[in-house]
């Protein structure tokens, strides 16, 4: 049902993910956004500019909303979401964890998820009610019967606002959980809970963060829902990500 869209994601992302591959034999123009520690490269503009030039040649009027201000279409059936290269930080310090990440919303309702990461050349994507995949193979949220015995995940913002927050939140899961993880890329530590790499993963993310990997949790059969576990809402910059009974706790933990 979804063939064709998924199709134009999976070459949109193939085509940034080289784009970055080759910026890494380079030296980088690195400015800043919002704060200092808020990082963007002409890599993450060119890549945005690629998927975004692939998705309008083939589904003209189609709108988009990428990171780095690409906007358009008038069609308000369809959107695209996109981050053209999450984890920009890792990026410019040539740290092996980023990706492209492209979702698709049809009436609101995400369709299509697709997040590659070049590095280790692991694709994954996911349609809605066709399953989750990483490089063709199905793949499943973990077995974790609870924290105490999960490996769990999450990031800090890039503005810094809100650490004190992310800090506390740390705390208190550290003491109850098997181990916690920062990795600085959202959309891949997404794709790690539902590959069961991860057990849960919790963050204040946008939308382009979020898209591709809360698709890919639900077709994993995990849970994704906000910081007090009511249904997830892409727009509403709060995720909690995971197997079911660790999200759970999280959310218990984040309440605290």
């Amino acid at each position: 049902m979804y063939e064709e869209f998924l199709r134009v994601a999976i070459q949109a992302a193939h085509a940034a993910g080289k784009l970055q591959l080759e910026g890494l034999e380079r030296e980088l123009h690195i400015e800043t956004k919002r704060s200092p520690i808020d990082f963007v490269t002409e890599v993450d503009r060119a890549c945005e500019v690629e998927v975004a030039r692939q998705i309008e040649e083939n589904f003209p009027g189609h709108q988009f909303l990428g990171e780095e201000g690409t906007t358009g279409g008038n069609n308000p059936d369809y959107r695209w979401i996109v981050d053209p290269l999450d984890g920009t930080t890792n990026y410019t310090h040539h740290y092996p964890h980023f990706c492209v990440s492209i979702g698709l919303e049809y009436q609101s309702q995400l369709i299509v998820g697709v997040v590659y990461d070049a590095v280790r050349n692991e694709f994954f994507s996911a349609t809605a009610g066709g399953g989750a995949f990483l490089n063709d193979r199905p793949i499943r949220v973990s077995t974790a019967p609870s924290l105490a015995k999960a490996l769990v995940c999450t990031g800090f913002p890039g503005d810094q606002a809100g650490n004190q927050q992310v800090l506390t939140a740390w705390e208190k899961i550290s003491l109850r959980c098997h181990g916690i993880r920062r990795d600085g890329s959202a959309a891949l530590d997404l794709c790690y809970v539902a590959a069961g790499r991860l057990d849960g993963f919790w963050e204040r993310l946008n939308a382009w963060d979020m898209a591709a990997g809360a698709l890919l949790i639900r077709e994993a059969g995990g849970v994704v829902t906000n910081f007090v576990g009511q249904e997830f809402e892409l727009y509403k910059r709060e995720i909690v990500a995971s197997n079911g009974p660790v999200g759970a706790e999280l959310v218990e933990c984040l309440g605290a």
